[in-house]
């Protein structure tokens, strides 16, 4: 079963979505009251920027020389977005061990956010909101990584105005109240969002990037390390301590936002949706940019790819089982 009270939630198996979801009353409920403008130090810049572009040129020369493999060929013809497999330069860094890293730092943020009344209880209406959306979700997320049956998946809300939101590796998912209240999102926008950044966790771009990292750091004596002629453990170590400052490259958030429209679709939340969030996204950077958008450029351009591949998705939506309670965002600077 399905925890809402503490947050956590094992994998379903077995059970129909109606198991889990709240009843229309649960919305109307009072919202029991914790801190929704803590300054949160914990550093959460789960998406990283950097040169992509001359990164890959290196790893490809790598690739050539023999010391790592290509992702893997074309998939087999399937309903939604093609997207390829995932890098092998995720298998730089195993998985059990960023997966831990990443639950060690979820619980510093969770620790911080707690110690300062801002860590939403779970019977807070955008608690229940942001449960229900995860777990008509997390059943799409197998095909894409068969890791995600295994993992514990968590979702918390953080009381701080930041825009940003975020999942690590092994499924640990937080959203900042100031990305709900201030962009007013309503569910299809934050089933957007949490279908994106699922995809980062179930692509493994945060292996990947390591991957990346070590290679760029150490070049052909790390390839030769990790076929057994030397020592990679400080390497590995300094790399697992990188995950909440982890960015990801332009390439892994147009994959993102591919793979995160069709497991909103696939969840019944339309992926028109996609369009409208970016314009959201678009008016709160023309101020100082938010967090979020620090390594989530908007613009036309992601709108235009969005609208693209519509036509990919539009059919699962269509069929999909559409959630039978809606939930309201919260009221701007309240919560």
């Amino acid at each position: 079963m399905l925890s809402l009270r503490s947050g956590i939630f094992p994998t379903p198996r077995g059970l129909s979505l109606h198991d889990f979801l709240p009843t229309a009353a649960m919305n109307e409920m009072p919202a029991p009251s914790f801190v929704t403008d803590a300054e949160i130090t914990t550093r959460v810049d789960a998406h990283p920027g950097g040169c992509a572009l001359h990164q890959r040129r290196l790893f490809t020369r790598l690739l050539v020389a023999g010391a790592a493999g290509t992702a893997a060929g074309p998939l087999l013809a399937r309903e939604g977005v093609e997207v390829g497999g995932i890098s092998k330069f995720a298998k730089f860094y195993p998985a059990d061990q960023v997966e831990a890293d990443a639950g060690k730092q979820y619980a510093q943020l969770r620790q911080e956010a707690n110690g300062k009344g801002a860590l939403a209880p779970a019977n807070h209406p955008q608690m229940l909101r942001l449960n229900t959306i995860a777990q008509r979700l997390i059943p799409y997320t197998y095909e894409w990584n068969p890791r995600a049956k295994q993992w514990k998946w968590e979702v918390s809300l953080i009381g701080a105005k930041t825009i940003n939101a975020f999942c690590m590796p092994g499924g640990k998912i937080a959203f900042y109240h100031g990305i709900l209240a201030q962009l007013q999102l309503n569910d299809d926008e934050v089933a957007m969002i949490m279908g994106h950044e699922m995809a980062h966790a179930v692509r493994e771009h945060a292996r990947e990037r390591i991957g990346k990292t070590m290679a760029t750091r150490g070049g052909i004596s790390i390839v030769s390390s990790l076929l057994g002629f030397g020592d990679v453990g400080r390497t590995l170590a300094d790399a697992g301590g990188q995950l909440l400052t982890l960015k990801f490259g332009r390439e892994d958030e147009s994959e993102a936002d591919l793979v995160g429209m069709e497991l909103a679709a696939r969840g019944g939340y339309d992926p028109r949706a996609g369009v409208t969030l970016w314009q959201k996204m678009a008016a709160a950077s023309k101020g100082a940019p938010p967090q979020f958008l620090s390594t989530h450029p908007t613009g036309a351009t992601r709108i235009t790819d969005i609208e693209a591949n519509l036509p990919k998705v539009t059919g699962l939506y269509a069929r999909a089982e559409k959630p039978p309670v809606r939930y309201r965002p919260p009221e701007a600077g309240n919560g």
